[in-house]
């Protein structure tokens, strides 16, 4: 595309010729349908961690509030990958906003009337979680379909997501102080309202899916989006390690990592936090935006070690503004990790399987998440909180170091779209 490279590598654009400009109209709307809608997604948990320990149900409590939200995504995200290479990724992020935004209003009308039972909350979490796996495959077809720079329009998203996760918490901290956690979920479900709206706007987009010349069945849509998934290495290699690190890293520390910030620190410096985390991330993703490395995965890796910051912090108990610091940097390693490898996948995969093989690598990559985030609180009973993260932290280098050592994966490199 547009573009050469010199002796050492880099691309460089050809005389007289540049990228088509990112912000189209329809770009625009999808920036405007994400950020909203991962605004609420920000002030969501912290609003059911403070919920759910002010109702007495603690550390053990906020991990199966949170695992019954991932859940059911990582459990039906396939099914979701699926849906959307058959009916179109539009028609189906329509129709998980339409389900979420119920979901979410049911939730915060049971908050209104008094303090729901630990189990009325899990059902509607894991009924967001269910409508996230319905719209999720549909945000990694529908960007190579509206921007020309996939990895620049990656980027910017990581950006506005990051912004969402330094205004969201403390949005919902504030919230909190002077009203009930049904205002922040009331928020939320307004922001799916937004979403829809917007997803229903864009033009370039079918409504459908493209027609295909050969009618399939749901099994064999399944069957081959697991062979398009399964035949690049170092896609199922990086899911498989990941995997790892979500059981022993990131599970154990999002429930005993933001518990503890609760409990310690409080729920204003929870928040703040959590906002370092998404200043860091926005760094993240300007870095991403600038750097284009010809091994982006390598490079993705290597930013990942920033990672071990956060559980490494906390166990250390550190004072307030060193966690905070500590967040940060590993937010800019997040961040950049993130948009290094959705990018690969984005340009590396055929549009027809697209929606299939990121659900299977999403899938992947969160479906011991919930394991992890559900067994933290029991064994941080039996083994204690602070060797749990230690853990966590050396789990996060191992990864990266797994991750470096895999041929396939370190030595990807960039493909244009």
């Amino acid at each position: 595309m547009g573009g050469s490279r010199t002796a050492g590598g880099l691309r460089t654009e050809e005389c007289g010729r540049s990228r088509p400009p990112l912000w189209t109209r329809d770009f625009r709307l999808f920036f405007a349908a994400r950020t909203t809608s991962l605004l609420g997604d920000a002030m969501l948990p912290v609003a059911v961690t403070a919920a759910v320990l002010r109702a007495g149900f603690g550390t053990s409590g906020v991990g199966y509030a949170l695992a019954a939200l991932v859940g059911p995504f990582a459990a039906l995200i396939i099914f979701g990958g699926v849906l959307s290479d058959r009916f179109g990724a539009r028609r189906l992020m329509v129709v998980s906003d339409a389900a979420r935004l119920g979901s979410q209003l049911v939730l915060a009308l049971l908050f209104v009337l008094g303090a729901p039972q630990l189990w009325q909350i899990l059902v509607l979490l894991a009924l967001i979680g269910a409508g996230g796996a319905v719209f999720q495959p549909g945000v990694a077809s529908i960007i190579p379909r509206i921007a020309h720079d996939v990895q620049k329009a990656n980027a910017t998203l990581r950006i506005a997501e990051s912004v969402t996760v330094v205004i969201g918490p403390s949005l919902a901290g504030l919230l909190l102080v002077v009203s009930a956690p049904a205002t922040v979920v009331a928020l939320d479900a307004l922001t799916y309202a937004v979403s829809g709206a917007c997803l229903l706007a864009l033009r370039s987009v079918p409504m459908g899916a493209v027609p295909r010349q050969v009618v399939t069945s749901f099994r064999a849509d399944l069957v081959e989006g697991w062979r398009e998934f399964r035949s690049r290495t170092w896609l199922w290699s990086v899911i498989v390690v990941f995997m790892l690190w979500q059981l022993a890293g990131a599970g154990p520390t999002l429930t005993l990592g933001n518990s503890t910030l609760v409990t310690d620190y409080g729920e204003s410096v929870f928040g703040l936090v959590m906002s370092a985390l998404g200043v860091g991330s926005v760094l993240g993703g300007i870095v991403a935006i600038r750097l284009r490395p010809r091994r982006p995965l390598r490079a993705g890796a290597v930013a990942m070690t920033l990672w071990a910051g956060m559980p490494l912090s906390v166990a250390l108990a550190l004072p307030a503004p060193a966690v905070a610091a500590c967040y940060a940097v590993s937010g800019v390693g997040m961040a950049f990790w993130s948009v290094m490898f959705h990018t690969s996948v984005q340009t590396h995969v055929p549009q027809d399987v697209l929606g299939r093989v990121h659900a299977y690598d999403a899938a992947g990559s969160l479906v011991m998440k919930p394991v992890g985030q559900a067994v933290a609180g029991p064994l941080a009973v039996v083994v204690g909180t602070v060797p749990l993260l230690s853990v966590a932290a050396v789990l996060a280098l191992v990864t990266c170091a797994l991750l470096l050592a895999i041929p396939s994966v370190r030595g990807l490199g960039r493909a244009e779209r």
